[in-house]
């Protein structure tokens, strides 16, 4: 069984580590402001579901593999890199690009494309290798089993962080419709950027 002075240690430090913003921060914050409130929350729930496949990935040692191979390695990041690239592109190319309304798409597809970017994002998978095995004492259990309760931890913790940034995005973005050229303009170029972030994340 974890201790409850492991547990607060993690709790503690994933706390802070979550509340730096990071891509996840800005990916929602880009679709809350680009379509509203109910796409920011969407958004922010496919990027922790996301979180939820890379707690089983690590949990089943995918991340340790993944850390070894350069060629898994190299296949999960230019993925990701590709996936970014192409919704940057998309929202200056887009049909409606000219128009002065950001894109609306599907609840569905934001939370899908939340998921997407997160399980696309290399840095994730490194984040789970490199942080949640200093907490993981093979003498309290299941090691998987204690990946599990952290993971979940984490999510939750990082959970709610994404609420605030998609509740303030959002309410933004009903504010903001006169901008909405500029608020899809925004959002090209965040994703723009987390491509090019994600293509120069090196692996050590």
């Amino acid at each position: 069984m974890i201790s409850l002075t492991t547990f607060l240690l993690f709790a503690t430090a994933s706390l802070v580590l979550v509340l730096v913003p990071g891509p996840n921060h800005l990916y929602i914050a880009a679709r809350g402001l680009a379509q509203g409130r109910a796409a920011g929350l969407a958004s922010a729930l496919g990027v922790e579901a996301g979180t939820l496949v890379h707690i089983a990935a690590a949990a089943a040692g995918l991340s340790y593999v993944i850390s070894r191979s350069a060629a898994l390695f190299a296949i999960v990041k230019w993925a990701g890199v590709a996936y970014l690239l192409y919704l940057g592109v998309r929202a200056f190319t887009g049909k409606d690009a000219q128009a002065g309304a950001p894109p609306a798409q599907p609840l569905a597809k934001v939370f899908l494309e939340g998921v997407l970017v997160n399980v696309l994002n290399p840095k994730v998978a490194l984040f789970f290798l490199a942080f949640l095995p200093q907490f993981v004492d093979p003498g309290a259990g299941s090691p998987a089993l204690q990946i599990i309760v952290f993971g979940l931890t984490l999510l939750f913790l990082g959970l709610i962080s994404d609420l605030v940034y998609a509740l303030t995005a959002g309410a933004l973005g009903t504010r903001l419709t006169r901008a909405a050229r500029t608020l899809r303009y925004v959002s090209g170029v965040v994703y723009l950027g987390l491509g090019v972030a994600t293509a120069f994340a090196g692996r050590k």
